[in-house]
């Protein structure tokens, strides 16, 4: 199925997840550096302290990535190789702005346009004790303002694709309800407020770069949204379909009903969460007036999709879900999608397509995929040469690229672009490195490199779908009968981190 010609198309990494040399080039350490090592045990004794040295092998990526037949790659600024300390008024690194500069070079010599993502999870820790980081909105925010300011000025000659923040909804509520995210929180007031924090902190940035830089650089600023798509568990219940929808309400409506829409956030989060919801200001509504135009695109992180079944008894304190029970089969035992390498991602690309469309009309603007991708399964035990040979990754990706040409060519949605996560296996954060969702095998005993099969697959499909060819080598369709129970979203509940 064929796609614009001047569809946008790469891959996808985060600075913690693949740099490494965490206290090299003046870098300061941020909270998941703390995190990985006063917490092993909940990044399966794993930290990206050397990662995939990308800080020391980027030339050798970016060469691959060059092979790859990328258009764009999309990666992560650390905060704190910026700012060691992270705050507005502490020093500047120049060896970390040094360090960006040439990243930036070494693709734009390719030939691939760079999207830069400011914040990645990585909060410097020392603002995270200085003030309680993302817990203090009055800080935070102006510090956050204060690094976008670097970055515009430093790279935006260069750079013309900015995210602010990447998955907000993780932050809040892995970092600070179930503590399995860095900084280890759990707490059913703190998410909220965390929420708030990060909102805002998103509209300064557009801001400034609306203020400050847009003239001159002519560039475009959104954010990166996680969210899976919710089909009711029983389609016949009209409780069920109240479930699917007030499950994303909490999942997506909870930062992009503010950030697009300068409103409120949705009507059952307030229901719900009552006062721990923390309220906006005249003030707070006026710069989120301001800003909602400005944002530029969706960006759209998409890995699976679940049912939603309603629960009947009142929410617990604890819920984070829209008192739902997430399963992954439905009343009639039918999966959401074939099982992937890791327990809460199924491939659902009919769902993908649903998704597109429920977004666009709510939101109504341009989306780019900004995060989409897999592991195989048995992957985490597979050798390099079994793992190179990634079937399931492949169909997973062709299966996912034909829902976006059906949203955009049957269901008119604006889709502009699509960045596979990921270029090469990484620290997946509290997965450590067994889970591997890299198109690129990555070997973390000799840090060589392989390239997967799924990468050569994705330069051929989009050399052919951007050409208007149209014709599959391969499909993925399937689903799977077996029976898994549901989490009910408590800060108990199993993980479910995305990238």
């Amino acid at each position: 199925m064929s796609l614009p010609p001047d569809f946008e198309w790469g891959f996808a990494t985060a600075a913690y997840q693949i740099e490494g040399a965490v206290a090299e080039g003046g870098r300061g350490p941020s909270i998941w550096d703390t995190f990985c090592h006063l917490e092993p045990s909940k990044t399966k004794g794993d930290n990206g302290d050397v990662a995939c040295d990308h800080y020391h092998r980027y030339e050798e990526d970016f060469g691959l990535l060059s092979s790859y037949g990328a258009k764009a790659y999309r990666f992560s600024i650390a905060w704190s190789r910026i700012i060691p300390l992270g705050g507005r008024n502490d020093p500047i690194n120049e060896e970390g702005i040094e360090f960006y500069n040439n990243l930036i070079d070494s693709l734009l010599k390719r030939g691939i346009t760079p999207w830069v993502t400011l914040h990645h999870w990585d909060l410097p820790q020392a603002l995270h004790d200085r003030y309680g980081g993302w817990l203090n909105l009055e800080e935070i925010q102006q510090d956050f303002e204060h690094f976008a300011r670097i970055c515009f000025s430093r790279f935006g000659d260069r750079v013309r694709n900015w995210i602010t923040l990447n998955e907000p909804f993780i932050i809040a509520i892995y970092g600070y309800a179930t503590g399995g995210n860095a900084p280890g929180h759990i707490s059913n007031e703190e998410p909220w407020k965390v929420g708030k924090s990060l909102i805002l902190s998103h509209a300064r940035a557009v801001r400034v770069y609306e203020r400050e830089f847009r003239a001159t650089q002519n560039g475009q600023i959104g954010i990166s949204l996680n969210g899976d798509f919710y089909e009711p568990w029983d389609e016949n219940d009209d409780r069920d379909k109240a479930a699917a929808q007030r499950r994303m309400e909490f999942h997506v409506g909870w930062f992009a009903d503010p950030i697009y829409l300068a409103q409120d956030y949705p009507k059952a989060m307030r229901a719900q969460l009552g006062s721990r919801l923390p309220e906006f200001t005249d003030a707070e509504f006026a710069l989120l007036r301001e800003t909602k135009d400005l944002v530029g695109f969706y960006g759209q992180n998409y890995y699976t999709a679940q049912y939603a079944r309603h629960r009947d008894e009142p929410a617990h304190p604890n819920d984070y879900l829209g008192n739902v029970t997430e399963t992954q089969t439905n009343k009639q035992g039918v999966s959401i999608g074939a099982e992937s390498g890791i327990h809460w991602l199924r491939s659902s690309p009919p769902q993908f397509r649903k998704f597109f469309s429920w977004i666009y009309a709510r939101y109504g603007r341009a989306i780019y995929v900004t995060e989409n991708g897999c592991p195989c399964p048995g992957e985490d035990k597979m050798t390099r040469e079994e793992s190179v040979n990634d079937q399931y990754r492949i169909d997973y990706f062709e299966a996912h690229l034909d829902a976006i040409s059906q949203a955009v060519k049957e269901d008119g949605v604006d889709i502009k672009g699509y960045f596979a996560w990921s270029l090469f296996d990484n620290m997946e954060w509290s997965d450590g490195y067994g889970v591997r969702f890299g198109v690129t095998y990555t070997d973390y005993e000799t840090l060589e490199r392989t390239p997967k099969r799924s990468a050569t697959f994705l330069k051929e499909t989009f050399r052919k779908r951007l050409a208007g060819v149209n014709g599959h080598a391969t499909n993925c369709h399937a689903t799977n009968g077996h029976k898994m129970n549901g989490t009910n979203g408590l800060v108990e509940s199993a993980e479910h981190t995305q990238s």
